[in-house]
């Protein structure tokens, strides 16, 4: 098969389809990723991938920027003739969808790594982006979700044409997320990093907007005897608010400020969380996040606010804890149980593990999709 895979941007290529893109190649078919360009595409094609640059806004009111993009795909469809278009992220699913179709595309696959609309939306924008949804679901064959939350509310809404409705679930690499095993690892890596050996360590991984939790973070932090290292980066192209002047207020105070590591974007986060002690997510939306597994995979427990996604990955009180959408003192009170008792952080650390390695093996369900698909090997 000729295979088409596609994103808006070249940060969700790199991070995030990699993985499925290197099986279907290994599985013998060819493909193509496309997205809008940037220095993570050349790193996609230092591999070997041919990415296709396609100029996408993720801002959903840019309506030129968007026919401007329709027409660029609609051109790369008619000249490489895929079998296979597989899309990911709202606005290029969305366009991409549309194209294809127009292009007589013979199968369109769309994954939804977590549905933009959700309970806490005005009604009115809620309906908008369940309309959009489902305008481009006439245009889909297969849709796959992570979460079995966001499978089900497809299949009420009716958000396939076919009525093709699967969670794939999520899933991490287990050889590079592991628990820590040398002591003077965490030791050397909490020294680069200006944070004393006995310290308790608080990490988060995110792209700093607030819908991401930050604010009610750096808030709870200041009533929890812990240093928190915040892994993440605003994305070039971000249009969520942004949380720069909550940041100057941490770093500016007399006690937060020495215990806040704003750490930015890396590359080594594997070896980061095993040199920490606690893994949070307080974000007010989410699809599937991979950052819980990435944690739950290096016996870390974890507090996360009960959206889904986060509450399909955490057992509450077995793993971790699950803790309400903006709530400053349950995410301070949460935090503070797992700072102050390390049995309770080691049994959560070591059920999440177990849940981890049972159910979000990146292997597994890259071959779910791949035999869904019906592209594996014969």
């Amino acid at each position: 098969m000729k295979i088409l895979q596609l994103c808006a941007v070249d940060f969700t290529l790199y991070h995030f389809l990699m993985p499925l893109i290197r099986s279907l190649g290994s599985a013998g078919h060819e493909v193509v990723a496309a997205c809008a360009d940037g220095p993570l595409a050349a790193q996609v094609r230092d591999e070997g991938i041919h990415v296709e640059a396609i100029p996408f806004s993720r801002g959903l009111l840019r309506p030129r920027d968007h026919l401007t993009a329709y027409r660029s795909l609609r051109a790369l469809l008619r000249r490489e003739a895929f079998d296979i278009v597989h899309v990911h992220t709202p606005v290029a699913a969305l366009i991409g969808r549309l194209a294809a179709c127009h292009e007589r595309v013979p199968r369109v696959v769309y994954t939804a790594h977590g549905f933009y609309f959700h309970d806490r939306m005005p009604a009115w924008k809620r309906a908008a982006y369940v309309a959009l949804e489902w305008f481009g679901g006439r245009c889909t064959d297969v849709l796959f979700t992570q979460a079995e939350e966001d499978a089900a509310t497809a299949r009420r809404l009716r958000l396939c044409r076919t009525g093709v409705i699967e969670a794939i679930g999520n899933g991490v690499d287990i050889s590079l997320f592991r628990p820590s095993t040398n002591p003077a690892e965490r030791i050397q890596v909490r020294a680069r990093h200006d944070t004393p050996a006995n310290a308790v360590v608080v990490v988060m991984i995110g792209r700093l907007v607030a819908e991401k939790g930050y604010r009610e973070l750096l808030d709870a932090m200041c009533h929890v005897d812990a240093h928190l290292w915040v892994i993440g980066d605003r994305l070039t192209t971000e249009h969520a608010q942004n949380i720069d002047d909550a940041i100057d207020r941490a770093r500016d105070d007399p006690d937060l400020g020495s215990r806040l590591h704003m750490l930015g974007y890396r590359t080594d986060i594997e070896m980061l969380l095993r040199a920490a002690d606690i893994f949070t997510l307080p974000s007010h939306r989410e699809g599937m996040p991979r950052s819980i597994i990435e944690a739950m995979m290096t016996a870390l427990p974890v507090v996360a606010t009960n959206v889904r996604g986060s509450r399909e990955e955490v057992a509450h009180e077995e793993t971790g804890f699950l803790v309400p959408i903006d709530d400053t003192k349950a995410l301070a009170a949460a935090l503070g149980i797992l700072a102050r008792d390390p049995a309770l952080r080691k049994n959560f650390g070591t059920a999440g593990l177990h849940r981890a390695r049972e159910l979000y093996d990146e292997n597994i369900v890259i071959d779910r999709q791949l035999r869904l698909l019906g592209l594996t090997p014969s």
